[in-house]
């Protein structure tokens, strides 16, 4: 955050930046219009847990993607950002002093937004699998927070591990808190994996989504959060005094043109994903290696023999070929050795500029 707005700063002032470090995508989406929507209602308060026609087309959504029903009027909530709904989560089920289990690379939210609810993130090394979590696990532990997709690798998490989370869950009467805001950046023709799958009941289960990342308009801050009934309930109280709601006008758009939006964004999710990984071809071909992954739009690129620390070589990209990465410190401590790399931003040929200054920097400071 605080590199990104030095970026801005730098481009107000006219310096040209290639920016891989903005986490978003942006889209050729036409500028939405309000004429036609229904009524002088927009400019209010709608109800707290969201617009009910946008909650149906989003239960509807997730239903396909899952196989589960999704009640619109008790299981889901429409929030302003996917990340206040993370945050509304752990407040909800947290006590002051209670253990929240977050393995790294993290994104950098996570623990601040547990120690904003007096909780404890336990920071688990990036070496360590999910299937080792169980060695973290205190009697003050209450919930385990995933990113799926993730974000900074790319990686899927598959059946297997998340079976093993819920198994945890259950054996241990944690919470699994799920963020799932990049769910649709997908390779073209593969099929997601949601956290509540394997548990059908949603438990144990809350997953958290973003209307603003899937379809390219972060500024809007539009999220969404799945659980049972009950969570909802105690969600919604804090929604009510936090935001009152999401904003009603910009939901009622979402609602009415939601199918205009996946057709119109589908194909640049494919396009932007088959081009996230192309570049990490691109960084392979040039001796830079990544962790493993072939979704969202990032890559955590190796900082390999470079003697610098995450934030300096961070730094001196900028300041020498003005070129914007996220450090990999701001992911954990166990990833200094990381950049994150994100090329929704920027075009191809600009991106290859870019990954021409790693390479270049690796091997200046090494």
């Amino acid at each position: 955050m605080r590199f990104n707005n030095r970026i801005y700063e730098m481009k107000d002032a006219g310096t040209d930046v290639i920016t891989m470090s903005l986490g978003e995508a942006f889209f050729d989406i036409s500028m939405p219009s309000f004429e036609g929507m229904s009524s002088a209602s927009l400019h209010h308060y709608s109800h707290s847990r969201g617009v009910p026609l946008l909650r149906q087309k989003l239960a509807k959504h997730s239903s396909v993607d899952s196989g589960l029903t999704v009640d619109p009027d008790s299981e889901i909530l429409v929030t302003a950002g996917s990340k206040l709904a993370i945050y509304m989560a752990l407040t909800a089920v947290l006590e002051p002093g209670d253990e929240v289990i977050i393995p790294e690379p993290a994104w950098v939210s996570y623990p601040d937004q547990v120690r904003m609810c007096r909780g404890v993130p336990v920071m688990v090394p990036m070496h360590v699998g999910y299937e080792d979590l169980a060695t973290y696990i205190t009697p003050r532990t209450r919930a385990i927070v995933v990113n799926n997709p993730h974000n900074p690798t790319g990686r899927r998490l598959g059946e297997a591990e998340l079976r093993s989370l819920h198994d945890l869950a259950e054996k241990h009467s944690l919470f699994l808190i799920a963020d799932e805001a990049y769910s649709e950046f997908l390779p073209e023709g593969e099929q997601f994996v949601t956290t509540d799958q394997f548990d059908p009941e949603r438990r144990h289960t809350i997953v958290c989504r973003s209307m603003s990342k899937n379809y390219g308009i972060s500024g809007w801050r539009i999220g969404y959060l799945i659980a049972n009934r009950r969570l909802i309930e105690q969600i919604n109280k804090l929604q009510q005094h936090i935001v009152t709601c999401a904003p009603t006008i910009l939901s009622c758009y979402l609602a009415e043109n939601y199918d205009m939006l996946r057709e119109t964004t589908r194909p640049q999710i494919s396009r932007v994903v088959d081009l996230r990984n192309r570049m990490a071809g691109e960084l392979a071909a040039r001796d830079i290696g990544c962790l493993p992954g072939d979704s969202t739009f990032y890559l955590f690129a190796s900082l390999g023999d470079s003697r610098l620390n995450s934030e300096d070589f961070a730094a001196a990209l900028l300041g020498r070929h003005k070129v914007a990465v996220v450090p990999g410190v701001g992911y954990g401590g166990t990833c200094d050795r990381f950049i994150r790399v994100a090329v929704g931003a920027e075009p191809e040929e600009r991106l290859l500029r870019g990954i021409d200054a790693i390479a270049s920097t690796i091997a200046a400071t090494s």
